[in-house]
């Protein structure tokens, strides 16, 4: 398969993948290529670590509970405490950034009290306090990437279910046993066969047509983001990935926060508790390119039209990813991968 169409496959399909009996062969007739062609691409995909899974993105507090945490390591012992930190399964993204608090981690588990209990064990075994920063709200929560330099990949975008107001006070949701098996099974996203609904099934005991109807809900209802390729962004040459923060008075965060979400430049936003004295910040923003300065300049841009540095604020670039894959809200029978 020739690049353009190949690329067309990671770009178009990161939102609004077919739920149908043969999705691969309907991305073919798409892009004029074979089921086959389409379903080896994936495979390679998948085998350079270009794409990560196909599969579900689930909304910040819908299932389980999830937190971003930091620890100072010192240097001479961040490559042992960040294997430490990324051995735990609740672990899904390890990265070291240039701060202080130079390890960042975010963890998902079926329950606050499991996310404790990890959270605890990483000290134990670090010997090192995590600064545990929970979401409280979330203004834009997509990471998907425009690899054409158009916005094809958006056309299978549903509109967002609101949901940032109720964060803080609305428990996550508790799924009936035959749904929490279907997300347990599509953790890992779906199988690279032609029939990938009845094969994913059949672990279940639901009809394929039954999965994409459950999934089909599940967007409806907001409790996935989306539902499609997830890409590897430094793969793709997303290497200059910078966490933005700001300290702004809470008076005035959740209107801030709508408008930078709506910067088309910002793959991630939300607001997260702070933890006195180590941090003060509660607006974060991610912002993914391929340069620090085009990275740098975007900031810049959407800082001056916003009126966001007259708080105070910093900007934290990776240096080193140590994990990345898909979160795992509830328990997985097999070995995680790193």
């Amino acid at each position: 398969m020739d690049e353009a169409r190949r690329l067309r496959l990671l770009n178009e399909w990161q939102h609004g993948f077919p739920l149908v009996d043969r999705p691969f062969a309907e991305l073919g007739r798409a892009v004029g290529a074979s089921e086959d062609e389409v379903l080896d691409a994936f495979r390679a995909g998948l085998a350079e670590g270009v794409v990560s899974r196909i599969g579900p993105v689930v909304a910040p507090r819908r299932v389980g509970a999830s937190a971003l945490a930091a620890l100072a390591a010192p240097p001479e012992r961040l490559a042992e405490v960040a294997a430490r930190v990324s051995a735990r399964p609740e672990v899904n993204h390890n990265y070291e950034r240039e701060h202080s608090l130079n390890l960042w981690f975010v963890l998902t588990a079926a329950s606050q009290d499991a996310l404790d209990a990890a959270v605890a064990a990483i000290a134990a075994d670090t010997g090192l306090q995590p600064v545990v920063l929970p979401m409280v709200e979330a203004y834009h929560i997509d990471l998907g990437f425009d690899l054409c330099g158009i916005s094809a990949y958006r056309a299978g975008r549903r509109e967002p279910v609101k949901q940032a107001a109720r964060l803080a006070s609305s428990p996550p949701c508790a799924l009936p046993g035959i749904e929490q098996g279907l997300l347990q099974a599509l953790q890992r996203g779906l199988p690279i066969v032609p029939r990938p609904y009845e094969v994913l099934g059949e672990r279940v005991e639901l009809s394929g047509a039954l999965v994409c109807a459950f999934i089909d809900e599940w967007l409806a209802s907001g409790l996935l983001q989306r539902f499609g390729v997830v890409v590897r962004h430094h793969e793709l040459g997303y290497t200059a990935n910078a966490m933005c923060v700001w300290d702004v008075p809470d008076d005035k965060v959740g209107e801030i926060g709508h408008l930078l979400g709506g910067e088309a430049q910002v793959t991630l936003c939300y607001r997260r508790r702070r933890a006195l004295p180590q941090w003060r910040y509660n607006l974060f923003c991610m912002i993914h390119g391929k340069a620090r300065d085009e990275v740098l300049a975007t900031r810049a841009g959407i800082a001056e039209r916003l009126g966001l540095d007259q708080w105070p604020h910093e900007v934290l670039f990776s240096r080193r990813r140590f994990k990345q894959r898909g979160a795992c809200y509830l328990p997985d029978p097999e070995p995680a991968d790193v």
